[in-house]
């Protein structure tokens, strides 16, 4: 019987492959219009690589030899010549054209070897992406194409389809929000822990919460210190409920290699995703790769917000509104063991497990929208976009460009062969210290990445020793060159996204703020900015496959012109300019002279700036990048201080911010000394919390690597002979006890210290009154006068000594 082909309409959720018969075989897993779950199947695709010869190789004969490598099992199926472009300059390369994936790798280390061999390029492009750039598909996106049905019986969807035509977009749905519809299930298991860290080879999951996006709450437990039964009814529940993305909270590191250890040591198969007989496994950027399904996780966005030093669940469900802190149950974590084993305390512990849960889906609704934004521009699938770094989020993005212009794309060098290649960057003018009233921040809208596009820069343009060009942009200071007569391959895609952003703003203007349409319009914006704005440093990371450290270089030296020169427009027109740093200019609020400022520099300068706040009272140190101001609206913002870093207490950073902002809405010194008298005293009669003095500090590398055994170190290693498991990257937090010796040998895990332990004076003398005095002593304040008291300074005694 012959089958009919069907028009599918359908979102791209995720793509994979797979070797049938000998063949590869493209699986895009999507839903249709009709919510079905589907299987679409493309077996056309087939892998290849470029060779680039040398200069004068005889291509003919080089072809002929790649030819002769072919091997039974993948055979060399075509090796043609094809015009390209490398950095910018014509070549004519070989595109080698093999049929299984994995003998790419093996072709590559071969061809590599043939005399009259140059380079071997894009042999690294794993083969479901190589897909997906090709044919210029997106994930999240929605697609149509034709396809017929066939028979899969080793999936769990409603439906597997062959396509029998390319994809192409649907631009009717280009603003449906990509989450709508989309089944969100969130879940967090918790370990037994007799030993302080659980062990998975001994020690069970206890507790496994879920929670979905359809209101669905659940909790499953282990049979008293059994977990067979708990992680088959985990499996179950996916089956049930199918969904199409899966978040957690740390779950990559901690909760999917834990449960496949677990379900290993029980003879369970983990069968989660939408492939029978499939289980989790690791994958790029460090994610665990669930078949058919999403697994995204949120500790990788939750990383990049800088205002939240420890990020833990709790504290950045906390900053983000999700669940306040002092409204949820919390439990010491090496205390699970404890509250699973006395069953009056165990409710607690479900009641703990569940506003993790509850937590984590909350951060699902925060952090997703932004996700699938940054799925569909960079074309990285959403598990896979939040795992990595902005600068592989970019470089997908640059590897599609370089295919539609024709362009090779190159090979990724060792990082370590790059790091001594420095060079100066942002510059940053001296500040006015004190207190100044009335100031305006100008702000350059996309500064680093409009140098780039106005000068053309780019390795493709980077003129070499004794190469010719009729226009040319020379970078003031370094004298790096870049040809005009081409556009630059980074011009061209910024332009695409500066365009494309304007387009955004322009659209959000017609709904009102807070609607779907707005939010969903923002978040694109959100994400065209943020892989805009990696462009530059982009270019100086060591990792990149257009790294040109020249260019990065350059762009600072224009951006550092800009700048200087701006600051003296201000001045010309008689502001005051406070302060400078990278791309922004604090200056005298005096709004026509502003006002001229703007109109100087987007005309003149041909750049974009605009008034990014005002400041009602801003307080500068002699210190460049560390400042505190008070806006209109009340609000205040702290750069630089203690207060916005990790490595000081919760006490001394809150101190610190409470001193900056007393300084700034009174003016009163004396009473923001006063306050510093009081935390002290608070401090003296044990009325401080400990968590309040826990300092965190992160191991960067393994504990036995480090040669000063600093605090954190030390307690390292005693958690470590607790049997608690440290690696690096681990937050240790610490507090610091009484007793003679170094301070390092003083350093004990919080959780082991009771408060009556605590080396008061250590926190006096070197967190709070430190932390007060980084802007109290501007105004005359000793450290004296803080511990014990003396005639304290006023605002009015610091102006009149000025």
């Amino acid at each position: 019987m012959q089958l009919v082909a069907e028009r599918l309409t359908f979102q791209l959720l995720d793509v994979s492959y797979s070797v049938e018969g000998g063949r590869p075989v493209i699986e895009i897993w999507a839903r249709d219009v009709k919510g079905r779950r589907l299987l679409l199947l493309d077996d056309t695709f087939r892998p290849y690589f470029y060779v680039l010869p040398q200069n004068g190789a005889d291509l003919d004969k080089l072809a002929e030899e790649l030819r002769r490598l072919s091997r039974p099992r993948s055979p060399v199926t075509s090796v043609e010549k094809v015009d390209m472009k490398y950095f910018g300059r014509p070549v004519t390369a070989l595109r080698v054209t093999t049929l299984i994936p994995e003998s790419v790798r093996e072709y590559r280390d071969l061809a590599a070897k043939l005399p009259g061999v140059a380079e071997v390029l894009e042999a690294d492009v794993r083969f479901s992406m190589r897909y997906l750039i090709d044919l210029n598909l997106y994930p999240m996106r929605w697609y149509v194409a034709d396809a017929e049905p066939v028979n899969r019986s080793d999936i769990i969807a409603d439906g597997a389809y062959r396509l029998v035509s390319r994809p192409s977009e649907e631009p009717s749905m280009a603003d449906v929000d990509p989450l709508d519809g989309l089944r969100i299930m969130a879940f967090d298991i918790e370990a037994y822990n007799p030993q302080g860290s659980p062990n998975p080879s001994k020690d069970p999951v206890i507790i496994i919460g879920v929670a979905f996006n359809d209101g669905e709450r659940l909790q499953l437990e282990a049979a008293g210190h059994s977990d067979k039964e708990l992680i088959q009814k985990f499996v179950d529940v996916i089956r049930r409920k199918d969904p199409d993305v899966i978040v957690g909270y740390n779950q990559n590191s901690f909760d999917w290699p834990y449960l496949l250890e677990r379900a290993k040591v029980n003879g369970v198969k983990l069968e989660v995703g939408r492939k029978r007989g499939a289980e989790p496994n690791p994958s790029v950027f460090g994610h665990i790769s669930v078949q058919g399904r999403l697994n995204v996780d949120l500790y990788n966005f939750a990383e990049e917000i800088e205002e939240v030093k420890v990020k833990t669940l709790d504290e950045v469900a906390d900053y983000l509104g999700v669940m306040p802190k002092d409204k949820r149950v919390n439990v010491d974590w090496w205390r699970i063991a404890e509250y699973w084993d006395d069953s009056e305390k165990r409710k607690t512990l479900l009641a703990y497990n569940m506003d993790d849960v509850t937590s984590t889906l909350g951060l699902a609704y925060q952090f997703l929208p932004f996700g699938a934004q940054l799925s569909q521009i960079s074309g990285l699938p959403l598990d896979q976009v939040a795992a990595a770094s902005v600068a592989f989020r970019l470089e997908m993005r640059f590897m599609r460009e370089a295919r539609k212009l024709g362009e090779l794309v190159p090979n990724r060098a060792e990082e370590e062969t790059r790091e001594l290649e420095t060079y100066t960057g942002a510059i940053v003018l001296e500040p006015k210290p004190g207190i100044h009233h009335n100031v305006a921040v100008l702000d350059f809208a996309s500064m680093y990445p409009s140098i780039m596009v106005k000068y053309n820069v780019g390795p493709d343009t980077l003129l070499k020793e004794g190469e010719a060009c009729e226009r040319v942009n020379e970078a003031p200071g370094v004298r790096h060159r870049f040809c005009a007569d081409r556009d630059a391959f980074f011009k061209r895609v910024l332009e695409r996204f500066l365009k494309w952003r304007a387009e955004v703003k322009a659209a959000m203007k017609k709904y009102p703020e807070g609607s779907p349409q707005y939010r969903l319009l923002n978040e694109r914006q959100r994400a065209i900015k943020v892989l805009a704005n990696a462009s530059y440093g982009y270019m100086g990371w060591a990792g990149a496959r257009w790294y040109c450290r020249q260019c990065a270089e350059s762009v600072t030296a224009w951006g550092r012109d800009l700048i200087t020169r701006a600051a003296s427009l201000a001045r010309s027109l008689g502001l005051k300019v406070y302060y400078g740093d990278t791309d922004s200019l604090f200056v005298e609020n005096d709004p026509e002279k502003v006002e001229k400022v703007i109109e100087g520099i987007t005309k003149g300068l041909e750049f974009d700036i605009k008034i990014d706040k005002v400041y009602s009272r801003v307080f500068f140190t002699e210190a460049k990048k560390r400042y505190a101001g008070l806006t209109p609206e009340g609000k205040i913002d702290i750069v630089g201080f203690e207060a916005v870093r990790g490595d000081w207490s919760d006490l001394a950073k809150d101190t610190q911010a409470k001193v900056a902002e007393i300084v700034l809405r009174s003016d009163d010194v004396r009473k923001a000394v006063d306050y510093v008298r009081q935390v002290i005293n608070d401090l003296r009669n044990g009325k401080v919390e400990v968590e309040k003095l826990i300092i965190w500090k992160t191991l960067t590398k393994s504990v036995d690597k480090y040669e000063a055994e600093a605090p954190h170190v030390y307690v390292a290693k005693m958690m470590e002979k607790l049997g608690f498991k440290i690696d690096v990257g681990s937050k240790i937090g610490y507090v610091i006890v009484k007793g003679d010796g170094p301070l390092s040998r003083r350093a004990r895990p919080y959780f082991l210290v009771k408060p009556q332990d605590i080396d008061v004076n250590y926190y006096i003398d070197k967190q709070i009154v430190p932390a007060a005095l980084r802007i109290l002593s501007f105004f005359g304040i000793s450290e004296r006068e803080l511990k014990a008291g003396g005639r304290q300074a006023s605002l009015f005694d610091y102006i009149n000594k000025k």
